[in-house]
């Protein structure tokens, strides 16, 4: 299994990870690992309705109207 290295992490950081990761019984690795793959299965899945939705489109918004819609969310 790949190995990954995560330089300067912010104090605050690291205590808060320290801190859920006594919360639930496990290690700060854990911890770590555990969030990682939460938030990279809720992306996917976040990702794949995002899929099914555009195909059950009759037809796809135009640029136009994506940038009206982000200008809207921005407001």
């Amino acid at each position: 299994m790949p190995t990954l290295t995560i330089r300067r992490v912010p104090p605050g950081v690291v205590r808060e990870l320290k801190a859920r990761a006594r919360r639930n019984h496990c290690s700060m690795e854990q911890e770590v690992r555990s969030l990682l793959s939460k938030h990279t299965q809720e992306r996917r899945s976040v990702l794949e309705q995002i899929q099914a939705a555009w195909s059950r489109q009759k037809r796809r918004p135009s640029a136009k109207e994506v940038q009206s819609w982000i200008k809207a969310g921005r407001a």
